[in-house]
């Protein structure tokens, strides 16, 4: 019995082993991470389009106008109220429990992007000004005031918003996206999808452009909510001009999408 001769692996055998394990690991592991991913595109996709049937409801209930972005910005206090939330004070996270879109929420709150984790998260306003709104942006330039309407002061076009009239390509007209904001070379969260260009007596300022605030988080993609309740992957729209499209916001997944007009945001 002792003398009975017992197989075992060699050293050869042994690497070979090895070798093909690492290489199962090399094939599946970018598999799960790219599944991962799109189980998170999957939630953030449900929780964007949650907002719009929430701005809807809240405009059935209110004479069809949608809800104001942030009806305290133009105040020396501003930052209190947005459309995802109130705060006693500058340096606190909004809380959605408190925000006018409440009651139309599955949960009664603004729900979280799974890719949150990327931004900075301080209790310093100055360093992080619109922490709590999930990391996704409502198109206040056009829907949630009337800052497009020429007639209508800057100081009153914060507390007005458009009506569900007002909008004719309703499967064309961004009313929520992924976004994030570039401050001192972190991203932190930010309320507002902003499109290329700020508007002055209902015209776009094609000298002056916005910082772009649409994130592409999602493998080089974001989460875009539309108007007539449907949701879109897009992906960044390369440009070259330095004066529109800040390299630097570029490297952080940050720009737009589509053609770099206004036609997207305008509601006509």
């Amino acid at each position: 019995m002792f003398g009975e001769n017992k197989k075992a692996f060699t050293l050869v055998e042994l690497l070979v082993v090895i070798s093909i394990i690492a290489l199962l690991l090399s094939v599946l592991l970018p598999a799960l991470s790219a599944a991962r991913s799109q189980t998170r595109t999957v939630v953030c996709k449900s929780n964007i389009r949650q907002l719009v049937l929430a701005n809807t409801g809240y405009a059935v209930e209110n004479n069809n106008y949608y809800v104001p972005a942030a009806i305290d910005i133009d105040r020396p206090d501003a930052g209190l109220h947005r459309w995802h939330g109130t705060r006693a004070n500058q340096n606190e996270t909004f809380n959605p429990l408190k925000g006018p879109l409440v009651k139309y929420l599955a949960d009664g709150k603004v729900k979280q992007c799974l890719e949150k984790r990327v931004f900075t998260q301080t209790d310093k306003w100055d360093a992080s000004f619109e922490k709590g709104c999930g990391g996704y942006g409502y198109n206040m330039d056009y829907i949630g005031s009337k800052l497009g309407h020429a007639e209508i002061h800057w100081t009153m076009a914060y507390k007005l918003t458009a009506k569900t009239t007002d909008i004719t390509r309703t499967a064309q007209t961004l009313m929520f996206a992924d976004c994030a904001f570039l401050k001192e070379g972190n991203l932190i969260e930010y309320s507002f999808a902003r499109p290329p260009f700020p508007i002055y007596n209902g015209q776009p300022l094609t000298f002056a452009p916005y910082r772009p605030s649409i994130h592409f988080r999602h493998r080089n993609k974001a989460a875009i909510a539309w108007v007539d309740g449907h949701v879109s992957s897009e992906i960044m729209t390369k440009r070259e001009d330095k004066n529109l499209y800040d390299a630097k916001s570029a490297s952080f997944k940050l720009g737009w999408f589509g053609p770099l007009d206004n036609s997207l945001f305008d509601l006509k």
